[in-house]
């Protein structure tokens, strides 16, 4: 089922999530599906269970969006353990719908994680893996990606957002 993705301004995106500890459950089997669905109908490459209204540690990511089934990452817990490098790319987010800026970010990170079934595992990724892997956890820590901005720009994306909510078109 595609859930509805929660916007900027909603205070579930702002807080860090709650740690996972029912592992296999057939509610958190049913949000990773709804996860990869919404994730898919809305063209992005990764989503954070905050994004969809709840507020868990869990993100799916799959950088091929959807051409690849081998692709398709379930991280829950996740925290990073290594980080090397840096790129500066461009970032959007499926919650900060219309705004996309440079953000600089690590090239190379490996997380250590759990899988749905609660095993442990570790993903190392470089490039848009890793950009997609460090943007997410911000998500589960509380972080959009508009934090990595200027203050400056930052102020200016969150006046256009005021005024797009002003005219009713941000809901």
């Amino acid at each position: 089922m595609v859930r509805k993705i929660v916007k900027y301004g909603e205070a579930v995106l702002e807080k860090p999530a709650q740690a996972v500890t029912d592992f296999g459950s057939p509610q958190l089997k049913q949000l990773v599906a709804d996860m990869f669905e919404t994730m898919y109908a809305a063209k992005g490459v990764g989503l954070a269970a905050p994004q969809v209204g709840v507020s868990q540690r869990v993100t799916v990511i799959d950088t091929s969006v959807g051409e690849d089934e081998t692709q398709k990452l379930v991280i829950i817990n996740p925290e990073i353990s290594f980080q090397e490098g840096t790129q500066t790319g461009e970032e959007g987010c499926l919650s900060i719908p219309g705004f996309r800026e440079p953000v600089t970010r690590s090239n190379k990170v490996i997380v250590k994680a759990h899988n749905e079934k609660g095993e442990p595992i570790e993903i190392a990724g470089e490039e848009l893996l890793a950009r997609a892997l460090e943007h997410e956890i911000d998500h589960l820590n509380g972080i959009l990606f508009i934090a990595h901005l200027s203050a400056l720009k930052r102020d200016m994306i969150r006046r256009k957002i005021k005024k797009l909510q002003k005219a009713g078109e941000w809901d």
